[in-house]
């Protein structure tokens, strides 16, 4: 009679293994119904002062849970099994793989090795199935304490970038890539200005500290300052954004997104020409912000520098070289004369001009992948986001290491901080937008449901804090801006 090898074995093993499981869940799968319907038959028999329908809800909930965790149960039964049977497996090939004894110290490595792989797919199985059970109870209350109010289409390309005014009159700013950069009323979403001077994708736009004046950076390889004029035309009554139908999580295509013609961006005012025009970069320009008090500007580009310039004259005052790769971003603290910059080559770098007659550098590596941006916030913090999925929370009084670290399931971009109440807002290339405190913590996800949200990758957010009807706004490769009102005392309450 042959004998059968030990592959051969190891294989029929697996093999019934797999279909003991398979048998499992059907068993499981089959007494799903039976055991919903015994556990509503004794939540009907209690008294409750609960509605029927939210009962039913909250059943269907644990009901959700339990399924859940019965199947990470299975799959961590199984897991265990082959994390044995490859113990099994490696102690018989240790006589002699090859023809050559191997050493015990060898076999302790290679089991080492295999049994630490099953356990980071044990504990990443674990991880994403009870992040999806937490979600579900998030997106019930994150409807009604962030809810859409306003809606700006105008644009017929992707917007990059939001920013609002910090003076009166607030206006909303987006720039897009199809050339132009177009200023908004808030209450109303009628387009008020639209700026045409780039011949190149408008990558970012920001206000003047105390003046109608925007600063918008392009991939003609210039950023423009321009002077705008706005009167705010009387709010109308808006319909109700938020009665919403269908199941949340809904995909769209392009043809479900806004066309941006007959919107009444084209006959509205248009300026053509800067007043100044900063020309010094070699490559697309992504990023541009004012320095405090706005004298000063400095930009961000893909030809790895970021340039410091003198508004009045023009003239390039610094040239700061040092990134390896393309910049992604720049930002300037609301307070100090301090600047941070962002690349693909996972770093980003502070600059201090506080001394004028020298200025610093510091390299900070707390990435492994491209930062798309750094951000000041009130005080001595900084959070950066990158495509590796984390948000991180530095102290600049110590860089060495993050105080806290935000883990997500998508690439983040250009990140926006609420100074005044420390909240993150991240904006995904899953067209997610979440809320998080600088401890880390996870506070809300904004809804996208059937015509409501994103369609297509966040680009950007911003926050406006002090505006009655929008405190934040998010902007997305489907054309469109969106205004929302977040609110921040229910929000921290949740918390």
């Amino acid at each position: 009679m042959p004998i059968e090898s030990g592959s051969c074995a190891s294989a029929r093993q697996a093999k019934q293994k797999r279909k003991s499981h398979s048998l499992s869940i059907r068993r499981t799968n089959s007494s799903e119904q039976e055991r919903a319907v015994l556990q509503r038959d004794m939540l009907e028999g209690q008294d409750s002062k609960l509605p029927s329908s939210v009962r039913n809800t909250l059943l269907e909930l644990f009901g959700q849970i339990e399924r859940e965790f019965e199947n990470l149960y299975i799959e961590n039964l199984e897991l265990r099994r082959e994390i044995d049977t490859l113990n099994e497996r490696l102690a018989g090939e240790g006589q002699a793989i090859d023809g050559a004894e191997l050493s015990k110290g060898q076999l302790k490595t290679k089991a080492s090795h295999s049994t630490s792989q099953l356990s980071q797919k044990l504990k990443t199985t674990y991880k994403a199935s009870t992040s999806k059970i937490v979600s579900s109870f998030k997106t019930t209350t994150s409807r009604a304490i962030c809810q859409l109010v306003k809606e700006y289409v105008g644009h017929r390309d992707g917007i990059w970038d939001v920013s609002v005014a910090k003076t009166q009159p607030v206006v909303l700013g987006t720039a897009s890539a199809d050339h132009t950069a177009l200023l908004w009323s808030i209450e109303t979403g009628k387009c008020l200005v639209k700026y045409v001077g780039h011949v190149g994708s408008v990558n970012s736009i920001k206000f003047h500290p105390t003046e109608q004046v925007a600063l918008t950076a392009s991939g003609d390889q210039t950023a423009h300052i321009w002077r705008y004029i706005v009167q705010l035309p009387t709010p109308q009554p808006t319909a109700d954004c938020n009665q919403v139908s269908g199941e949340d999580e809904v995909e769209f295509s392009d043809k479900d997104e806004p066309d941006g013609d007959g919107d009444g961006s084209s006959d509205c005012p248009t300026v053509r020409a800067p007043l100044t025009s900063l020309k010094s970069h070699q490559g697309v320009v992504i990023a541009a912000d004012w320095l405090v008090g706005g004298k000063q500007a400095v930009t961000a580009s893909w030809d790895r520098t970021a340039n410091l310039y003198d508004v009045e004259t023009s003239e390039l005052v610094h040239s700061l070289t040092g990134h390896d790769q393309e910049l992604t971003h720049c930002c300037t603290h609301p307070t100090q004369r301090l600047v941070v910059t962002s690349s693909r080559d996972t770093t980003f770098r502070l600059w201090d001009f506080r001394d004028p007659s020298i200025h610093s550098v510091n390299v900070f590596q707390g990435h492994t992948d491209t930062v798309t941006s750094a951000v000041f916030t009130v005080g001595d913090n900084v959070v950066s986001g990158s495509d590796d999925r984390t948000v991180k929370v530095w102290d600049l009084k110590n860089m060495r290491s993050p105080i806290a670290t935000i883990r997500t399931d998508s690439a983040v971009n250009r990140i926006n901080v609420c100074v005044g109440q420390r909240i993150i807002a991240l904006p995904h290339d899953n067209r997610q937008v979440r809320l998080f405190d600088m401890s880390g913590v996870r506070l809300a996800r904004l809804p996208r449901s059937n015509r409501q949200g994103h369609r297509r990758m966040v680009c950007c957010s911003a926050w406006c804090e002090d505006h009655p009807i929008c405190n934040l706004f998010t902007c997305g490769f489907d054309r469109q801006a969106i205004g929302w009102n977040i609110n921040i005392p229910a929000l921290l309450q949740e918390k």
